[in-house]
């Protein structure tokens, strides 16, 4: 999101820093002249740095400087995106056809690139009993099995208080 700044006639400043197109630094001087300055060469003058003392102006294309800022801001909501986590969760009593389904879905998030975490739910008195624990470490061993993509553990299987949980990404 391009942040709003003051163009050419909008900035209310006497005084300004005043920069080039390339970046040189030009000097301080006053509103009225850099806007000629500006003019002359059929640019605009932006401002961007209202707070300092005196603020701080450039001369530039403010479309082309536009389109700049909105393409770096796609970038990186793209690279936002592609960092994200997935969760698949798997139930304690899931058949394997259910797996299976689950398992294809946690595929299809990896050759995305995307992180998986794999949640194993447990319910009710299951949480607390030994032999549940056991049954849920094998359904998620069996379940990280059932996975064609080579994958990678990036945190190792841990108990939760609800049940299980793995997080996984392609290697």
């Amino acid at each position: 999101m391009l942040k709003k700044l003051k163009i050419n006639n909008q900035i209310t400043a006497p005084e300004l820093r005043v920069a080039d197109e390339t970046g040189q630094q030009i000097g301080i001087m006053s509103r009225d002249e850099a806007l000629k300055l500006a003019k002359e060469k059929g640019l605009d003058l932006i401002e961007f740095a209202p707070m300092a003392k005196p603020p701080v102006a450039r001369i530039m294309d403010y479309g082309k400087y536009a389109y700049r800022e909105e393409k770096e801001g796609r970038k990186q909501k793209a690279k936002q995106k592609r960092d994200a986590l997935k969760t698949v969760r798997i139930g304690l009593n899931a058949g394997l056809n259910d797996l299976k389904t689950k398992a294809e879905k946690a595929d299809e998030f990896l050759e995305e690139g995307l992180k998986v975490q794999i949640e194993l739910m447990l319910k009710g008195r299951a949480k607390y009993q030994k032999a549940f624990s056991d049954l849920g470490k094998q359904k998620v061993e069996e379940f990280l099995k059932l996975i064609t993509v080579p994958i990678k553990l990036i945190s190792e299987l841990k108990k939760q208080p609800k049940g299980f949980n793995v997080t996984i990404v392609k290697q």
